[in-house]
Formats: C-alpha cells, structure tokens, sequence
C-alpha cells in the first residue's frame, strides 16, 4: 500500500469522514529539501468530519497526527485543511 492509501485508510477509521481529499503533492516539490524520489514526501490533507466538532484548531491537529501514528515522520509535509 503506498502512502497517500496508508493516510486514506487511517483517516477513514478513525474519523468517518464526509469528505477527504489526500493530495501527494511531492513533484511540485522537486528540489527542494525533504523531496524523495518517486514522491510520496508531501501531502495536502482536506478532511471533514463531525468527530471535529467543537474541538480547537490544535485540537484537530493533533487527532489526525495521533490517527496517522507512525506515518507522519515518514514524510517530510503534512498540510492540514480540517473541518466539521
């Protein structure tokens, strides 16, 4: 499974989500620091779900980064776009 499914499916069962987008986003990156070869470096993330509901902007953050685990320090950018 690559990278961009691994994100999907650790969002979907941890959030239910209406809606989610996981964009890699590596090529635009090309040269710059964190990109690897073959992509899978850099990711936008738009994600709604009503599990969101009443928490804070950091809130929010810091549930999606404990549902991807030991995903997130494989990739160099994560950009989170989230939502109820």
């Amino acid at each position: 499974m690559n990278v961009t499914d691994e994100i999907r499916t650790c969002l979907q069962a941890a959030f239910n989500p209406r809606e989610l987008d996981v964009i890699d986003d590596s090529e635009s990156h090309r040269g710059h620091a964190g990109y690897q070869e073959g992509g899978e470096s850099h990711f936008n993330v738009r994600i709604r779900a009503a599990a969101f509901e009443g928490q804070s902007r950091v809130a929010r953050h810091r549930a999606v980064h404990k549902a991807l685990g030991d995903i997130v320090p494989r990739i160099h950018a994560l950009a989170l776009d989230i939502g109820t």
